[in-house]
């Protein structure tokens, strides 16, 4: 099972944010991510594997990303991205959100530094 520390733990604040579509000036239609809500997280380096390593290689440091289980975060999918809030560091999610502890007190999401595509 995965060791807790608590609220504690959660440091960042993160935002995150889903592709929208919305018109421009010219009355185009474009895809654009907006700001769907914020909460806490804890970043989480993920060590060892061969794909961790050979990512970490091509300069790619995925992450774990654990948040507080809501009804927010679980409509969370890989289409969406999660912004730092302070440092304005844009992460792709790489998997959709995973409850670990099978509490859902938790939910773990795989994400690698990035925008999404």
């Amino acid at each position: 099972m995965a060791k807790r520390n608590g609220a504690g733990a959660m440091r960042q604040k993160v935002h995150f944010q889903r592709r929208t579509e919305k018109e421009d000036e010219y009355g185009n239609t474009v895809e654009d991510f907006q700001t769907i809500f914020t909460d806490a997280a804890e970043f989480i380096p993920l060590r060892g594997g061969e794909q961790v390593t050979a990512a970490r290689l091509t300069g790619i440091q995925p992450f774990i990303v654990r948040v507080h289980s809501s009804t927010q975060t679980r409509a969370v999918g890989p289409d969406w991205q999660i912004v730092d809030a302070r440092s304005g560091v844009v992460y792709a999610i790489t998997a959709p959100p995973v409850n670990t502890d099978q509490k859902n007190a938790y939910l773990d999401i795989m994400v690698t530094q990035g925008k999404a595509s």
